[in-house]
């Protein structure tokens, strides 16, 4: 079930210091992920651990499924911070509405506002 709500300007409006922390945030997950991908991609330190990741299957799973999380969020990111420069940020790709300002101070990526994400996740 969705939750309609009013939209309170004041929880909506992004100030120039909230925008600055923003992008600043953006770009600290973005040096993160690509710190990840390179680590994750680079050679193993010893022969021995070569060996030992390449005998267990699970571990080459969950390193699988690491670099590509780490790729998603990367995207999500780099596409956040070009919507900032293009002047586009903030708001919904649904609804068009804005995303609330609580949400992109924890999710700066968030391309969805809080409703719209809850009917994106309940379709099958």
């Amino acid at each position: 079930m969705v939750n309609h709500q009013t939209i309170d300007e004041s929880t909506t409006q992004l100030s120039a210091e909230d925008l600055a922390a923003l992008r600043e945030h953006l770009h600290e997950q973005r040096l993160f992920r690509q710190e990840q991908l390179r680590l994750l991609a680079g050679p193993g330190t010893s022969r021995t651990e070569d060996r030992l990741r390449r005998r267990a299957a699970a571990q080459i799973e969950v390193r699988v499924k690491l670099t590509a999380s780490a790729r998603m969020v990367l995207a999500d990111v780099e596409a956040a911070l070009t919507r900032m420069d293009e002047g586009s940020y903030g708001a919904c790709h649904l609804c068009r509405r804005p995303v609330e300002r609580e949400r992109l101070l924890i999710v700066p990526q968030a391309r969805y506002c809080a409703r719209c994400q809850q009917v994106k996740e309940a379709r099958p």
